[in-house]
């Protein structure tokens, strides 16, 4: 009998999506597709990559292609495809620029790949993965946004700066959308089961809040041109591992809410376990007052925006 590997495709071959590719192939994840609209600009990085495999011992096919069709058979789509604002560029004209470059790709998804499941990482995020679920039809577990295993990561990150110990050890929590109105929740972010909240003091805890909030920033502020990749291609490739070797871990994703932590019919980042069905199962957790208001907050703005949407595109 031939054996077969996960189908992995990623759209967009941009700092995001050639980090997801390359660290995929790095996990043996699968045989991997990376697709851009620049002509051979996909081959060629993919064709790096492929020579990289006899250093670093993986086997794994890549290919490159400017068809949006080779998305074909693919288990998982990550879409990483869309513009930055550019001087002149209202949000508006932002969002109806990566709306349709999103409807192009999930169109092809849906014809070429209809039992795949999607990781949307284009921006703004929350939005994309709505409109994502809207165009394509596909049932909620197979529509996953991508945001709050990078906003996780981050928070994880300070914290241990702050105390001077192992990333290993820490488990971060962050709720909500990804934006300035995420919910870092201190009480839930543990360092080998100990809260932070009994390890450092609430003046460290709120800038650690405040630094992981605005983590996506400080990074085009030190960049200049351009925006994070390294962490965002880590946090795909967790997602993704996690579907195609069904290890059901408890990552947070955005996700469709409906009834949960109640909301519903909101877009929001939460805990999920993740498998082989994509959503697995969300995990409600108990919060208290100010924390359910900080969530209630943070599905206003995202409310807000996907009713922006709807307008712009006449949804």
């Amino acid at each position: 009998m031939a054996f077969s590997r996960p189908r992995l495709s990623v759209v967009g071959a941009g700092f995001v999506g050639s980090t997801v590719a390359q660290r995929m192939a790095d996990k043996e994840l699968g045989d991997i597709t990376l697709i851009d609209i620049v002509p051979d600009m996909p081959k060629g990085k993919a064709l790096d990559m492929f020579e990289s495999s006899p250093v670093e011992r993986f086997d794994a096919k890549i290919t490159g292609s400017n068809e949006i069709k080779d998305v074909k058979g693919s288990d998982v789509v990550v879409v990483t495809s869309g513009i930055a604002r550019k001087p002149g560029m209202s949000r508006d004209d932002l969002l109806k620029t990566n709306a349709g470059i999103v409807n192009g790709v999930i169109d092809a998804v849906k014809e070429h790949a209809p039992n795949a499941i999607l990781i949307m990482v284009t921006n703004p995020l929350d939005v994309m993965t709505f409109l994502a679920h809207k165009r394509s039809g596909f049932p909620k577990n197979r529509v996953l946004g991508m945001a709050g295993v990078l906003d996780s990561a981050r928070m994880a990150s300070f914290v241990a700066e702050a105390l001077n110990v192992s990333v290993k050890d820490i488990s971060p929590m962050v709720l909500g959308g990804h934006g300035d109105t995420m919910v870092p929740l201190p009480r839930y972010t543990t360092v080998s089961g100990i809260p932070i909240t009994d390890l450092l003091p609430q003046d460290k805890i709120d800038a650690i809040n405040k630094r992981t909030q605005n983590g996506g920033a400080e990074i085009v502020n030190l960049l200049k041109t351009g925006s994070a990749y390294y962490a965002p291609g880590s946090s795909v490739v967790a997602m993704v591992e996690s579907i195609v070797k069904d290890q059901r871990r408890i990552l947070p994703a955005c996700v469709l809410l409906e009834g949960e932590y109640g909301l519903k019919g909101s877009w929001q980042g939460v805990p999920c376990v993740l498998g082989r069905n994509g959503l697995e199962k969300i995990i409600e957790l108990k919060l208290n007052d100010a924390e359910k208001a900080l969530l209630a907050r943070s599905n206003e703005h995202v409310a807000k925006a996907i009713e922006e949407c709807k307008q712009v595109l006449g949804l």
